[in-house]
């Protein structure tokens, strides 16, 4: 499938400055900084403009995800390429997944972030974080399997989950398929639908400043930027490696597949952006979704890769996981053998399954992993609790740019995608929220 090209001429190329929404997003930002450091308890006060960006994003994702996916799938044809898309997809995110895994632990190991700070686990305050202890606690593998089944097939659409959705959305794919003639209108119909679906996103991301002002005012309000000097270790120590990480193990991946990863960023600048503010993926998985589709894959590698990754292909938190569980072993001092180190690794493979790209779920997982290893006092998270809102950042940066290259590297690899036209496409993407044109990637 060849995109069409979208050409300057045809972009507005006059358009001032102050209109163009990821400049928007970062004065938004920057005012939000500004906000929550010098008049806190505004901040504080500003956190319904956040959520409420958060919460238009997030209704908007199950039916995205459920039209996308079943009018891909349905109007394949050749079901066996779902399978074949579907376990590259796996066998991709659980290679990557556990790259990054190794890399958090080798990087916790060499630089030891959490060496002298020669904590008492018996003075901390475990309250803080009660709520994540119980809830991981909770979670299982059998739990978390069984949990993809909704109780009912319009109940998974409500709740939103994006398995599933995903799950319901596979079948309802297939059996549209197996109809075939009588299937079509059905599937036209939801093809239909996803495209008023997405006119509704247009219209909410052009109030993305807005939630993004609303969400970093809040977090410095809350936190303070002095929160980040006790622990600034840490947060380096996880910025730089996941920083090193998209540049040389992504940009390797996409070096080989025949494309730039600082040309891929620059195309998902919007996403990345919006992103920052509200420290949530989610809030850009419709946007994404269209412009991998605007590369030219298509909607059905598009809905079984992206919101799969979701779930499975977390590199920001599996970084985060293995190099966080170092940390507090350092610092309550917790001497661990180089096996319990691999073992955190292995237990880390399976509870990483269980976040999502929502703020908080990494913190959750972390919890999960420190229940089963109990070596590590598991009160020490509390020590992170102050800083995790500013590591949710980039865990979610993290998260969609490995997502990006893994669908554009499975579309390549399907033979979706023609490289000159790709170069093409990502030096004129699309604006955030901007239509497609018709005829073009979808």
């Amino acid at each position: 499938m060849t995109p069409v090209a979208i050409q300057p001429a045809s972009r507005h190329p006059h358009q001032p400055w102050y209109r163009i929404l990821y400049v928007q997003v970062l004065i938004a930002i920057a005012l939000g900084v500004l906000i929550g450091h010098f008049y806190p308890d505004l901040g504080k006060q500003l956190k319904p403009l956040g959520d409420g960006f958060i919460a238009l994003i997030k209704m908007m994702i199950a039916p995205v995800i459920f039209c996308t996916v079943v009018h891909g799938i349905s109007s394949m044809g050749d079901l066996k390429r779902v399978g074949r898309v579907g376990l590259k997809a796996l066998i991709y995110f659980e290679t990557v997944s556990t790259v990054a895994l190794a890399v958090g632990l080798l990087v916790g190991r060499t630089l030891q972030p959490g060496r002298g700070f020669n904590i008492d686990p018996s003075t901390i305050d475990a309250k803080s974080v009660a709520s994540y202890v119980t809830q991981a606690k909770q979670e299982g593998i059998v739990s978390h399997l069984m949990a993809i089944i909704p109780d009912s097939y319009l109940g998974a659409i409500a709740r939103g989950d994006v398995l599933q959705v995903l799950l319901i959305s596979i079948l309802s794919g297939f059996a549209i398929s197996y109809l075939g003639k009588a299937g079509e209108p059905i599937s036209d119909a939801v093809d239909k639908a996803a495209k008023m679906f997405f006119g509704i996103i247009r219209i909410i991301v052009r109030a993305a400043p807005l939630g993004a002002f609303g969400a970093m005012a809040f977090t410095v309000g809350a936190y303070g930027l002095g929160s980040l000097v006790n622990l600034a270790a840490l947060i380096g120590t996880f910025y730089l490696t996941s920083l090193l990480f998209v540049l040389i193990v992504l940009g390797s991946i996409a070096r080989l597949a025949g494309f730039s990863i600082i040309r891929f960023i620059a195309y998902i600048k919007d996403e990345l952006l919006i992103v920052l503010g509200t420290s949530s993926s989610e809030t850009v998985l419709p946007q994404i979704m269209q412009k991998m589709e605007h590369l030219g894959a298509s909607r059905s590698v598009v809905g079984l890769v992206v919101p799969t990754g979701y779930s499975f292909n977390l590199d920001g938190t599996n970084i985060y996981m293995t190099l966080a569980t170092l940390f507090l072993a350092q610092a309550t001092n917790t001497e661990l053998t180089i096996w319990q180190e691999l073992g955190i690794l292995g237990v880390a493979m399976i509870t990483s399954k269980g976040a999502s790209g929502v703020t908080g779920a990494g913190f959750i997982t972390l919890a999960a992993t420190l229940s089963i290893v109990p070596d590590i006092p598991i009160q020490s998270i509390a020590i992170l609790v102050g800083i995790d809102k500013f590591m949710s950042e980039c865990r979610a940066l993290t998260n969609l740019v490995g997502n990006g290259v893994a669908c554009v590297v499975i579309s390549l690899s399907e033979g979706e995608l023609d490289k000159a036209a790709l170069h093409e496409t990502m030096a004129h993407p699309l604006e955030i929220g901007e239509a497609l044109e018709p005829g073009g990637a979808a």
